[in-house]
């Protein structure tokens, strides 16, 4: 997902980004959250362009970032972050990208589909830069597409879900409604169905458009988890970025319940510890093979290009297996991803 904590313009001057390494993000409220680490001065400059939540969000972002921290301490180098505010423009989105070309950053990756604009006019700036966009598809040559087949994992978690309600009631969250998100929630109530078509599925999206805070709002995915708590449901599944953290604090707190992370294993996560044991499973999107695999590339001098989709045959995509919760119904999981692998089974990118 969505995989998406603080806003606005650029937080360094291009100059200012050529000459340090150090974390900006404090200076002004008005500048980017920013940071910065640094290698033995050799190896790849990586920039990291962050949707909204940035590094810590638990989820998405953090995917991303680990593949980035495994090729720095692989490949030796440094790395900039940026984070992107849910008030950005296209010119916040711009001047952030550019910033970083100019100091020589390379690869530069747009974590998230909000950058697909902006890298398109950005890349064909700088051609001997090497960018790389996360869950979006930007046409240029120097350019890695990193895609995922969300809906065929999100269908996995929908079987789990609809093996473990004991209400024949779930939900699904969605950050914000784009057709991304939308790829989550295809997958998911297909996967429900095929499972027990009578089953019902709740379904809300916390913001919509350009408005991407639903990625970056914890207490809107706890009080949209607990209405459907409320009304019936006994398994969520977010993909919401940081908003669903608030989502499994609000299962965690009713018995029998169980929540589906989304991006990352968030049972692993320890921010999220104590509510491990309401965590079913998670769908996790491999952001961090991604990112890897293109610092790699770079890394190489042979820069990925085009669009290169992780698919669940790939292990793009699958369900973790962390706290032994669905180990009773492992057989009937992998009986489900082998047909979607085979193509005895077509999985819907639309609800």
């Amino acid at each position: 997902m969505r995989r998406v904590a603080k806003l606005s313009a650029a937080c360094v001057a291009t100059a200012a980004l050529a000459l340090t390494a150090t974390a900006c993000g404090s200076t002004s409220s008005d500048n980017d959250n920013s940071s910065s680490s640094s290698g033995d001065g050799k190896g790849v400059k990586i920039g990291l362009a962050f949707d909204v939540g940035g590094r810590g969000d638990r989820s998405f972002n953090d995917s991303a970032a680990r593949g980035a921290d495994k090729a720095k301490k692989e490949f030796g180098g440094e790395i900039k972050e940026l984070t992107a505010k849910t008030s950005d423009t296209e010119a916040d989105r711009e001047q952030r990208l550019s910033d970083m070309a100019e100091a020589g950053y390379s690869p530069i990756i747009g974590v998230g589909y909000a950058y697909a604009a902006s890298m398109t006019k950005v890349a064909a700036k700088y051609p001997k830069t090497s960018f790389g966009i996360v869950d979006s598809v930007v046409d240029a040559k120097n350019v890695d597409s990193i895609t995922f087949t969300e809906e065929q994992g999100s269908y996995l978690a929908g079987v789990a879900a609809a093996l473990k309600t004991k209400k024949d009631h779930v939900g699904f969250i969605g950050g914000v409604d784009v057709p991304l998100i939308k790829k989550f929630e295809a997958g998911y109530v297909q996967g429900v169905k095929d499972t027990n078509s009578k089953i019902k599925v709740d379904t809300q999206y916390l913001s919509h458009g350009s408005d991407t805070s639903g990625f970056a709002s914890p207490d809107k995915g706890k009080e949209a988890a607990q209405g459907m708590l409320d009304n019936g449901a006994d398994v969520i599944y977010s993909a919401a970025g940081s908003s669903g953290n608030g989502a499994i604090e609000a299962v965690n707190g009713v018995k029998g319940a169980w929540a589906i992370g989304v991006d990352s294993d968030q049972y692993s996560i320890p921010g999220l510890a104590k509510y491990k044991n309401s965590i079913l499973t998670s769908m996790v999107k491999n952001v961090d093979l991604g990112v890897y695999d293109f610092v790699k590339s770079v890394h190489g001098g042979k820069p990925l290009t085009g669009t290169n989709t992780y698919s669940l045959s790939k292990d793009g995509v699958s369900l973790s297996t962390s706290g032994g919760f669905i180990d009773d119904i492992q057989a009937k999981l992998d009986a489900a991803k082998k047909k979607i692998v085979d193509g005895s089974v077509k999985v819907k990118t639309t609800p």
